[in-house]
Parts: C-alpha cells; structure tokens; sequence
C-alpha cells in the first residue's frame, strides 16, 4: 500500500489535516505545540485509492526536550518510506526560517512533495500563498483544515499522485521480473560441485573428473528449478591461495571470488565422506564476509554408511556441520547425491524458504517494541561510566529490490562507542530467535549522535537554526557494523 507522510514544522495542523484524510478524529488536535510526538499510521479509504497516512511529531524547535530527538528521528523514517511527502505550513504565520530549512531538507529527500498551506481560511487569505512559491515547489495549494476547505481538492491530487506513482512501479516491479537470481556453487576442488551442476541443468554441460581442478572458468548457465529460473555459476574449487599450482590456478581462484561478489546467493557444498576441513572454513569465511544468504550442500550422501551398514542420519550429520561451522548456524542444510540425484530437489525447496525469509518486513511498531523488551529483560552494560542506549530502530528497505536481500535495521542510538562485542551479538541473537531469517545474514547498522561541539562544526550552527543541528544528526553513520 502506498504511503503519504504529513510533515512540517510544529502547530501549523498536521494533525488536523491527517483527522481530515482520515474521516475521523484520530491525532490528538492542541494549540499547544509538540502535542503529537510518536508517527500515528491509518489507512485513509476516502478517495479510490486507498493509501496509509502518517502523521509525524513536528520537526524543529521542540517544546520538549526530552522527546525532540526521538520524535524528528520518528519523522526521518516516515520521509524516508513515504511515497509522497504533505509538507504543511502556517499560512497565517507566513515563511518562517524554520519553514525554509525543513523544504530545503525535503527537497533533498528525493520523495514527490505537495507543498500545502494551511489556515487559509477565508478567501481573502489567498494571498498568502504568493510567499511559499519561493521554495520552488511545482505542487502548491491552499486549503483550511479547520474549515474542510480544499480537502477534496488536495485528496484528488493525491490520487492523481499514487495512480503515477503505481504505474511507475508496476513497470520498475516487471523490470525485477527480469532480473533472475544467481547462484554461486562455491566449494573446495574434488567435492562435486560439476556434478551438481549438471544434475540440476538435466545435461553434461560442465567436465566431472576425479582429477581436482578439472573446472578453471566460472560459467554461468540458466537454469530452472521446480519452476523458478536461476543462473547458476560453477565455480572453479578455491584452493588455499599460498599454494596454487599454477598462474592458470590462481586466475580461476580470482574469477571464483568475483562470481561469488557479485551472486545473489552461495551455495557451499561439502564433501560428506570428509567432514569439514580448514580449506572449507575458509571459504565459509569469504562468504561470511560477503554478507550473501546461504545453503549448505553435503554432498556423496550416498556413500554415507553407518559400520554396520545401515543409513545415517541426516540430523546428526546436520549439527556435526552446524558446529563446526557455527557462524552459519542458520544456514539451511541439504544432504544429497549429485551423482545419483537422491534429494537434489530438496535445494529448489531450501531455496524457496530463503527467499520468502528475505520478504519478511518488520513493522516499526512491533520492532520498537521487541528491541524495548529486550532492553529491559537484559540492559546493556555500562561502558566507562556510560550505558549504550537505543532511540529509535527501524528495517531499512532497499531503494532497488533484488532477490534474496539480506534484513537490514537501523538503530538511532546514543553513542556507537558503547556498544560492546558481548551485547551486540546478544542483540543478534534474540533478533534471530524472533524472526529466524532462514538463510540469511542480518545486518546491524548503528548510527550515534555527534557531541554538540561536533553538530556545531559539521553543520555551521550558530545557534539560531535548530535543523541543521538535525541535519548534522543524520549525517552521522558511526559506528557501522554488519551481523551474521
């Protein structure tokens, strides 16, 4: 569904432009600035397209200190998921300075913007809109919350907006149709990823040998699998980089790398008669390293026999690898044959469980709420006399989608500094435990406000213009760190 972000410095009548969308009295509506702190959501079913409404806390000079920060970083991640931005100003009022930096702010944004100027209620206020041309906004109209005035007027634009809008991504959504997924069969010389290959393709189209480093090109090929194309990429067998064989060896060991850069997601497979090596891990390493969504392939199950000749089992066999891999502990896990095919369509089926894992969108909401239980169930330790605190988190959305896209969240947070090793992998932890992400690595991303001092010599404040001090704060991307 699409989303329209009410915006704009405080008490111009956002929250009575949102009642007004709404078609009901939802946000509290006060004289006194800063009534409205945290984002309020609906759906607005008034027009033919229905679209969610968000009404944010006012940006700018804060009566309340205590809930300034927290309520402009609220109003940053609504701008930033909108699909149409409502900037509201005062009429009455006129342009102030604080009007002028929020359009500059929004303009920057990127996002389709109304420009709405509000409290012209009576014919004679038209005039007022002559100033708000100065932004340089395509899209300006008038209208009286108060009054209804220009309400339908402003409901039809939107419509006219989305109905773009909606064009728009329907031919960006048939343009990812295009985009197939890749594949990368990464692993160590000798372990079958050839026969893989050939096994999923139904043709000989790569050479098996018993001969180690028999595949020295990366190929790419199409594939379809249970009905869902792919490009697989077959990857020369990554030996330990001190010691290739030849020039020819160290090429393939390169192109293997690059394949497994630019893939979608790796496919690790292993030889189930040898367990785990060291060579193993350390290509488990670079694909810890990549960030890629991940399977786990045991590959030669059919010459896996307990003594006493009866079959293994895959579960036991399953928890040996997740121990010795333990950084890949929700990486799914398939025991097959790619020579004789016993279970290989089990991976189009793991497949399928990773990439609806990667569909999963956490509301902000329900996220506050976990990461505030998870605050309270075990705070996190003080840090020379300080302790990390969370403001705000949210899931980052991609701008362009593609397949199997790892979980991203952005924590607004105190000081980057203060989070420790121990409680960072915590945080992971009992994110996992809620949402599994089912072969994918999770991404933490911590952004700390900067000191005063330093908001004031990044931003050039001098005092007067409280939204470059926010400014400033979003500039600040400290502390970066991915998860597994």
């Amino acid at each position: 569904m699409h989303r329209v972000a009410i915006v704009g410095r405080p008490n111009v009548g956002k929250s009575s432009i949102f009642n007004r969308l709404l078609g009901r009295r939802l946000a509290i509506v006060h004289d006194q600035a800063g009534v409205t702190r945290d984002r309020l959501a609906a759906t607005c079913q008034q027009g033919n397209i229905p679209f969610e409404i968000i009404d944010t806390g006012g940006i700018g000079d804060s009566p309340d200190p205590d809930f300034a920060e927290a309520t402009h970083l609220a109003a940053a991640a609504a701008i930033k998921s909108a699909d149409l931005l409502l900037f509201i100003v005062d009429g009455q009022s006129g342009m102030t300075p604080l009007d002028q930096e929020l359009a500059e702010q929004l303009r920057r944004s990127g996002r389709p913007l109304f420009l709405v100027v509000n409290k012209i209620d009576e014919q004679k206020h038209i005039s007022f809109l002559d100033d708000f041309y100065q932004f340089g906004f395509t899209a300006v109209m008038g209208m009286s919350a108060a009054h209804g005035r220009g309400m339908q007027d402003l409901l039809k634009a939107i419509e006219v907006q989305l109905g773009e809008t909606k064009e728009k991504e329907k031919e960006k959504e048939e343009a990812l149709e295009t985009i197939i997924p890749k594949l990368a069969i990464v692993g160590r010389p000798n372990v079958g990823k050839s026969s893989l290959l050939n096994k999923l393709l139904g043709e000989e189209r790569s050479i098996v040998s018993d001969i180690s480093g028999t595949t020295r090109d990366a190929l790419d090929v199409k594939c379809d699998l249970q009905g869902t194309p792919y490009i697989l990429v077959d990857t020369a067998g990554l030996r330990h980089r001190s010691r290739p064989d030849t020039s020819v060896e160290i090429f393939s060991a390169m192109r293997s790398e690059e394949a497994l850069r630019r893939a979608d997601v790796g496919v690790l497979v292993l030889d189930a008669t040898a367990g785990v090596t060291t060579q193993d891990k350390r290509i488990a390493g670079l694909l810890q390293e990549s960030m890629k969504p991940c399977l786990i392939i045991l590959n030669k199950w059919d010459l896996m026999q307990k003594e006493d000749g009866g079959r293994m089992a895959q579960g036991e066999e399953a928890q040996k690898i997740r121990n010795e891999l333990f950084f890949f502990d929700f990486a799914p896990i398939i025991c097959l044959s790619a020579k004789t095919g016993q279970d290989v369509k089990r991976l189009a089926a793991a497949l399928e469980e990773v990439r609806q894992a990667a569909e999963v969108k956490i509301g902000t909401g329900e996220l506050n709420r976990f990461f505030k239980q998870v605050w309270e169930s075990q705070p996190p330790p003080s840090k020379g006399g300080r302790r990390f605190k969370l403001l705000y988190a949210t899931q980052v959305i991609p701008e362009v989608k593609r397949p199997f896209h790892p979980p991203e969240f952005l924590l607004f947070v105190n000081n980057a500094d203060l989070m420790t090793d121990a409680y960072y992998k915590h945080l992971l932890h009992t994110l996992r435990e809620e949402w599994p992400f089912a072969g994918l690595p999770i991404r933490l991303r911590l952004q700390g406000r900067l000191s005063r001092e330093e908001q004031d010599r990044r931003s050039g404040f001098d005092g007067s213009t409280p939204m470059k001090k926010e400014q400033a704060l979003k500039k600040n991307a400290k502390g970066n760190r991915l998860g597994g």
